[in-house]
Formats: structure tokens, sequence, C-alpha cells
């Protein structure tokens, strides 16, 4: 039987986003990017892996196309990136990714390493408020 999740008292609807494109020649670049992880994504990882975080499943390191995104939640289709310092001059990049992603049926949730790095739990409580807001039950009472 399959678990309902509950953020905040809201249920929250599953967006599974089917037949996603991907790439073989990344999949070997993403196990390493696994392996090696940086702080702040393995920070990240400890926190919602083995479904710690309300349940959900968490994959790390998704091949999506012609991308690899840090965190993918395949029931919702959220796909959760951690954003290092270099970002500030990918802004062209990340955009280009973003509407990609977002044209596929994607929703994207991003922050900053610092941010994971410094106060995981206020990252935590914008990804609840996140996902209650793009996929909240609104029939909630």
């Amino acid at each position: 039987m399959k678990k309902t999740t509950i953020i905040n008292g809201i249920i929250i609807k599953e967006h599974p986003v089917y037949n996603l494109p991907t790439n073989s020649e990344l999949s070997g670049h993403a196990r390493k990017n696994r392996k090696a992880g940086n702080m702040a994504e393995i920070v990240f990882w400890l926190q919602v892996h083995r479904k710690l975080f309300h349940g959900l499943d968490f994959d790390r390191q998704k091949v999506i196309g012609i991308y690899i995104v840090d965190f993918y939640v395949k029931s919702l289709g959220l796909v959760v990136e951690v954003d290092g310092g270099s970002h500030n001059e990918k802004l062209d990049y990340d955009a280009r990714r973003d509407e990609f992603l977002e044209g596929l049926g994607l929703n994207v949730f991003r922050t900053t390493d610092y941010d994971v790095l410094q106060h995981v739990d206020l990252v935590l409580g914008d990804l609840e408020d996140y996902i209650v807001k793009h996929y909240g039950n609104e029939e909630n009472p």
C-alpha cells in the first residue's frame, strides 16, 4: 500500500513525470559525481536519503536529457538543485536548464550550498513550503 505524504497537515498530491529523456553517455559522469559528492550535497543527502524527509524518495545525480540534476523526487517530478558559488557565473546556463526541465513538466527548487551548510534546517523548511505550494491538495480542510 502506498503511503500518503502529508507536510504541515497538507496532503501532497503526487505528480510523477514519465518517459523523461536520458543520455547514457552521462551515466558514468553521474556515478562519479555521486561517489565524489560535494560537502553541501552530502549534508543535504543525509537529511533526505532513505525517505527521511516526509517519506519522499530522493535520487542523487539523476540524468535528465543532457543534464545531471543534483536530486530528483520521482513521485513529485521535482528537481532539487544545490548551487555553489560558480552558479553566479552560470545564470544563463541555469535559466536554459530550468526552462528545459520545466518544459518536461518538472518543478525546480534551488538553494545554495552556503545555506545548506549553514542552515540546513531552514532549507528543509523552505523545501517543505515549496512542496506544499506546488503539490498541496487544495481540498484539505
